[in-house]
């Protein structure tokens, strides 16, 4: 009988790694393995606070892309933290993949949107859990304090319905729509996401994070 290739370790998602074991041994303790559910919602939560949000950390290094890399970093965008969380439910053998959605953000600050020139952010990054006989989409993006800060919705997962960007902000503004879906994906095709951004924001990949958080938040690429 052939093995799940979603439980299974790629190059990107090397769920195998010590990095990506000790990982998962601290997010899940306390919690019993044998509940899948509640030990993909204590994953979620461990890559969502446990990493800050930033989209300007756009590196072009393959390496940088892989789970063990990942867990070692402070900060990084949905991408990053999608492949990590989708490599520690694989460690916790909860079959997992990732899957891209183009979206457009509403409230994206003019000064950004000037620099991307569009408010259209392509190849936002999420996993998806199989959690009984249904996939959830979950994104692990925004951490709680961002959030909190700029008036963002915090994104919750508790195992019983998916976890998207969410339509409107606290106060009512318009904020994410999923314009587009990419599909699923066993691994992280890097290069077809480098290669979209080059031609699409010439003028921001590769740019470093210049204390305009508060202009970045609420995007997400």
């Amino acid at each position: 009988m052939a093995e799940d290739p979603h439980t299974q370790a790629t190059w990107f998602i090397d769920s195998d790694s010590a990095e990506v074991g000790e990982f998962v041994d601290k997010a899940l303790d306390g919690v019993s393995r044998n509940d899948s559910r509640a030990s993909a919602v204590a994953l979620f939560l461990a890559v969502r606070d446990g990493f800050r949000y930033d989209p300007y950390e756009l590196s072009r290094d393959p390496a940088d892309y892989r789970a063990s890399a990942i867990v070692g970093t402070d900060s990084n965008w949905c991408v990053p933290k999608a492949v990590l969380l989708t490599a520690a439910a694989r460690h916790a053998n909860i079959p997992a993949r990732l899957g891209f959605a183009d979206v457009r953000n509403h409230i994206t600050s003019d000064k950004l949107e000037e620099r991307m020139g569009t408010d259209l952010f392509y190849w936002h990054g999420y996993s998806e859990l199989l959690l009984g006989d249904r996939w959830f989409k979950v994104s692990s993006a925004f951490n709680i304090e961002l959030c909190e800060r700029f008036g963002v919705k915090v994104l919750d997962f508790d195992g019983t319905d998916d976890a998207l960007m969410h339509a409107y902000d606290q106060s009512g503004r318009r904020h994410m729509e999923y314009v587009s879906q990419r599909g699923s994906y066993n691994d992280l095709p890097l290069d077809a996401i480098l290669t979209d951004f080059d031609l699409l924001y010439p003028d921001l990949v590769g740019t470093q994070n210049d204390g305009e958080i508060d202009e970045a938040f609420a995007v997400d690429s």
